[in-house]
């Protein structure tokens, strides 16, 4: 799902949730691009963020690397 919040807050909303995260990635436009572990999370992500969910296609990173990564943002 894409949301209009920055990656900290996201992570830490999924944390205080207790569901984890597969993948994670911020936007070029702003906003966070989260893809949960299970479908049960992502359920629980959609409901409690829904305020904040971006409708449509965005626009993502060509080739993204994690922090931390070689290259990495």
């Amino acid at each position: 799902m894409n949301v209009t919040l920055g990656e900290a807050e996201v992570t830490a909303l999924c944390k205080s949730a207790g569901v984890a995260i597969s993948a994670i990635e911020p936007l070029p436009a702003g906003g966070t691009r989260l893809i949960c572990i299970s479908p049960i999370g992502a359920d629980k992500m959609r409901k409690k963020l829904k305020k904040h969910l971006i409708e449509g296609t965005v626009t993502r990173h060509r080739f993204y690397r994690a922090p931390g990564s070689e290259g990495g943002y």
